[in-house]
């Protein structure tokens, strides 16, 4: 069943007894996900389009809207998504890929950031508390098979074995 309430078509995926409406394109990477045993919080499959009013009220952020046009975002759990970005590193070959998951200045590299959260936000009466809960990865659309295929090798229990990578786009 496919919905469109929200800015992108969304699709029911289910593994076990976890389901959720995910966005069309990155339901089958979800569903790849979930079967690897990791949780998620949300998902975006165009984080330009989902966010393209926001420079209207927040004329700051029209170069970041553009900027984010073709790129996909899920956040998770710390701990799940670090055990995402390994699980994907190992199941496949460190080619260009790997390097554009893995440093941050290679050409068209995944944005990685684990965000501090005050629980305050949500509860305004309360003190501030930090904690480190998330965990965001952005990658360019065009990775997205790659991404998906990597996870499903992982879940099938192959590895690709280490070798060097080629980190000349990085100047190393």
């Amino acid at each position: 069943m496919t919905s469109y309430e929200g800015t992108h078509p969304t699709v029911l995926v289910r593994v076990g007894s976890r389901h959720a409406q995910i966005d069309e394109q990155l339901a089958p990477v979800i569903q790849a996900i979930w079967e690897c045993g990791f949780d998620t919080f949300t998902c975006c499959q165009d984080l330009a389009e989902s966010n393209a009013d926001w420079p209207e009220k927040l004329p700051h952020m029209a170069e970041w809207v553009e900027s984010r046009r073709g790129w996909m975002l899920i956040d998770f759990p710390v701990d799940s998504g670090l055990g995402l970005l390994s699980a994907a590193a190992n199941a496949g070959p460190r080619d260009a890929f790997y390097v554009r998951m893995t440093h941050w200045a290679a050409p068209d590299a995944w944005d990685v950031k684990i965000k501090p959260m005050d629980t305050a936000m949500f509860q305004e009466d309360r003190p501030s508390h930090f904690g480190l809960r998330l965990l965001q990865v952005s990658f360019p659309a065009y990775d997205l098979p790659e991404l998906t295929r990597r996870l499903r090798e992982h879940a099938a229990g192959r590895t690709v074995a280490p070798a060097p990578a080629d980190w000349s786009t990085v100047g190393r």
